[in-house]
């Protein structure tokens, strides 16, 4: 039997999930099931400041379960930041569960000091390669509870780990199936004080996740794969599909309205749910150019300090950066799948009068951008025509998402894609 050329298989897997108003008051119950004892809850200074870390672990010790806070994870984790997290994790250990609350850096922050509290060796040893050794963990992790207050990261739902390497400017990440969360705890309420322009951001971390895995190159089409040569990110795919289309239509109709009132509690729903199948779908299909261009875009920040993030340092958020250049790059991979951007574009805007074309989902992308009060490209953010170089070889080092892109990216379509996002509009 002559054995196939191209892959005929994927993969999906996503954590146990309980979603809906008041589900982060049972995590006591929940961790009871895995028999803790003993859990680490991983928090930032932000986030415990609106006073659910507390409340849950309070929650938690009524079940009898001892619990230690760790609440100095970073906004946009940095490899000393993770450092710090998996030192204080290493000293105040053992547990046998980890809870993570807040948006997709503390619950980033729980992965690694997880990983590390489990497998012996440093943070980098398992850092993707060429930035890091790129190792796999040897030993299983404990059970990791993911309990988001942000909507959009979907880190709640994915393998992977995401950090800053400071010495080398560089963002990049940890990426291996044990790090996928045991239980997405979902609980709308708690994004209720998430500020504006966190939920824009976050809210474009949704739709690109969503947009990316959609457009992402069919799982066929990937070279014929062994079992153990198999990753997390295997293509778009049926099943990521049904995830990506109804995250897509969720945000038309909830988007722009949790952006303007933040008290809007079915907004905050809709896009809490957003997330999540959004998670379901990048999480197994991938994502590919937005994301890798975001690295170095999130990497390389000067002076932007964006209102609702911590103004103690310069930051372009994760999902702001992952939008700036979405619409070039959508309009750059059109040709490779124009069926599936065209119908992309009509369920985020289904009362568009744009016409068909390569157009049409970065038009639609460029208005969504201008209501919710994005910056106006990568010029706002502090770039300019000088930088484009130094932001194209910060993208090339993310071949693992590029490989998922519908078609090949060079060097010089990159260069394009950066250009045309100096400005948007």
């Amino acid at each position: 039997m002559t054995a196939p050329t191209t892959e005929t298989v994927f993969t999906y897997g996503a954590p146990a999930l309980k979603f809906g108003a008041g589900a982060s008051a049972e995590i006591g119950f929940d961790l009871q099931q895995y028999d803790a004892r003993r859990v680490l809850l991983v928090t930032d200074p932000g986030v415990a400041g609106t006073g659910h870390p507390e409340r849950i672990a309070e929650q938690v010790r009524a079940a009898g379960i001892e619990v230690v806070v760790f609440d100095r994870a970073r906004v946009e984790p940095t490899d000393a930041s993770l450092v710090e997290a998996v030192e204080f994790g290493r000293g105040e250990g053992p547990f046998d569960a980890y809870v993570a609350v807040g948006g997709g850096s503390a619950i980033d922050t729980a992965k690694a000091v997880n990983l590390l509290g489990s497998n012996d060796g440093e943070l980098l040893d398992y850092v993707n390669a060429p930035v890091g050794k790129g190792r796999a963990p040897t030993r299983p992790l404990k059970p990791l509870v993911a309990v988001p207050t942000t909507t959009g990261t979907g880190s709640e739902s994915t393998t992977i780990c995401v950090l800053d390497v400071l010495d080398q400017h560089v963002k990049t990440g940890i990426s291996h199936p044990r790090l996928r969360p045991t239980l997405a705890v979902v609980d709308p309420d708690l994004t209720m004080s998430q500020p504006t322009m966190v939920t824009a951001a976050s809210g474009m971390d949704i739709l690109c996740h969503a947009l990316e895995s959609y457009t992402a190159r069919w799982f066929a089409g990937f070279p014929a794969k062994s079992a153990e040569q198999r990753v997390p990110y295997c293509g778009a795919n049926p099943i990521a599909d049904m995830w990506s289309e109804k995250a897509l239509s969720l945000l038309a109709g909830a988007f722009r309205a949790a952006v303007a009132d933040g008290g809007d509690r079915a907004a905050r729903e809709q896009m809490a749910l957003a997330a999540t199948f959004a998670g379901m779908g990048f999480g197994n299909a991938g994502v590919h150019i937005p994301h890798a261009n975001a690295y170095p875009v999130a990497g390389r920040v000067r002076d932007y300090r964006p209102a609702g993030y911590p103004q103690d340092e310069p930051i372009v958020p994760h999902g702001m950066a992952v939008s700036l250049t979405a619409p070039a790059a959508f309009r750059f991979t059109f040709e490779a799948g124009p069926d599936r951007h065209l119908r992309a574009a009509r369920l985020l805007a289904p009362d568009t009068s744009e016409t068909d074309g390569p157009d049409l989902l970065p038009t639609v992308l460029g208005a969504l951008m201008r209501d919710i009060g994005l910056p106006n490209g990568l010029g706002e953010v502090g770039y300019g025509e000088d930088d484009v170089d130094d932001l194209v070889a910060g993208s090339l080092q993310q071949q693992r998402l590029l490989a998922t892109a519908p078609r090949e990216v060079t060097a010089e379509d990159l260069a394009g894609v950066f250009g045309e996002s100096l400005q948007l509009w």
